[in-house]
């Protein structure tokens, strides 16, 4: 065998024991690698620069992923921030009718801790608007269900979203309760001052007319009619004049001027701008409070305006020959207490008692209503604003006004201020 082909097995061996070591390291390498990798390592062993490239790729690979499913989890975060807070419901049910989420107003709505893993139906409740969400998965198009809830005194407004794709459905939870009792006490008021309008008018044109049919050269007819137009116009300014304060009040416009009062001045400054009116009535009003009753923060004029409107309707409501009484305790001195009403020390007490005709049961609830007045009140005239005024004025004082009746018996109106 010549020297030069010696040589060349020689360098043929070398090489291929070369290129098995370079092949086996590499393997070594890339396995730590890979296992670097498992462990969240994007840099490569110390010794293995051949795969600095590859390392390299792969780390910027894993740096955009991780930007991405921060973005994600941001994104989501945000989502279930908005779901959480959204004041209307939300259900997503899958294929088989299986609610899979639910936001806090959903459970809220319909009065379930937790809907997931229930079907449609159970969370629903009505066919109404199950039939719907049934419409929705057939046509695969939206569906829109206004329901009445009466045993949860709820209005609701659904709307089901079908999902093309995983044949699922979004639904979409309104509660409209609010705004449907807002809608039927605007209905109400427009019907409650269409009808006291009506009747002053009304009366304010038969007297005109029979004025302009020669009534007016009447000098005994002509007078009476020209009074009782002044008393119709009167009322109206009244009825104007209170709507006028009940709105203020009410969009929080009239400030309480709050000072420091006394109760036994403030019931005897009532009761003596009602002295004339009570004794015209044959009614006696009396005031019992003693000097010693602890002070009120308040607005006297607001306070005094509240006891006057009580202290007119019990004049009215009582026959002649009986009374009303004025009182005031503190509430330590009162042993049952009104709901809700201060703890002992907290407060004090007003108290309009009247011997009159009372109030039914049935109508008691209602009274502080504007408008609201009995058939007994409505023969007695009046606008049917004076006790809605005094609520707000006692609960912008931050306290509370009701009444106690027994029909034929008298009533007794209370309203309670924190006291100073």
């Amino acid at each position: 065998m010549s020297l030069a082909l010696l040589v060349a097995l020689v360098a043929l061996v070398a090489l291929t024991v070369w290129l098995g070591w370079r092949h086996a390291r590499l393997l070594r390498a890339m396995r730590e690698y890979g296992k670097a990798l498992r462990r969240g390592m994007t840099a490569p062993a110390a010794d293995v620069q051949q795969l600095e490239e590859l390392s390299h790729a792969v780390s910027l690979n894993a740096e955009a992923l991780r930007g991405e499913l921060a973005t994600l989890a941001s994104e989501r975060n945000r989502l279930a921030a908005v779901l959480d807070q959204m004041t209307d419901g939300v259900l997503i049910a899958n294929g088989d009718g299986e609610v899979q989420f639910s936001n806090p107003a959903a459970q809220r709505i319909f009065g379930i801790t937790d809907p997931r893993g229930r079907t449609v139906t159970e969370v629903l409740r009505d066919h109404q608007l199950v039939e719907a969400w049934g419409r929705s998965r057939t046509t695969h198009q939206p569906q829109s269900e206004s329901v009445e809830i009466p045993r949860l005194h709820q209005f609701l407004q659904v709307v089901f979203l079908p999902d093309a794709h995983g044949g699922g459905s979004l639904m979409l939870v309104q509660d409209l309760t609010r705004v449907h009792r807002l809608e039927t006490v605007r209905r109400d008021f427009v019907s409650n001052i269409s009808h006291e309008l009506r009747t002053p008018l009304a009366s304010l044109r038969a007297l005109a007319e029979t004025l302009q049919g020669g009534a007016i050269s009447d000098p005994q007819a002509g007078p009476r009619f020209l009074e009782r137009m002044v008393t119709e116009v009167d009322a109206l300014t009244q009825m104007s004049q209170e709507l006028l304060d009940l709105s203020r009040i009410e969009s929080g416009q009239v400030a309480i001027e709050r000072q420091h009062v006394s109760p036994a001045e403030l019931l005897r400054s009532a009761a003596e701008r009602m002295k004339v009116q009570a004794d015209r009535a044959a009614v006696e009003l009396t005031v019992e409070c003693p000097d010693d009753i602890p002070g009120i923060r308040a607005d006297p004029a607001r306070l005094e305006q509240v006891l006057v409107n009580l202290i007119h309707n019990a004049v009215k409501f009582t026959r002649p020959g009986g009374s009303v009484l004025l009182s005031a305790q503190a509430a330590q001195d009162v042993q049952a207490q009104g709901p809700r009403e201060g703890s002992a020390g907290g407060s004090v007490r007003f108290s309009v008692r009247d011997t009159g005709v009372g109030i039914p049961a049935d109508d008691l609830p209602r009274i502080f209503e504007r408008f609201y007045r009995v058939d007994r009140a409505r023969a007695g005239g009046g606008t049917g604003l004076g006790l809605s005024i005094a609520r707000h004025i006692v609960e912008a004082h931050g306290g509370r006004i009701w009444a106690e009746s027994i029909e034929g018996k008298g009533s007794r109106f209370l309203f309670s201020i924190p006291s100073a």
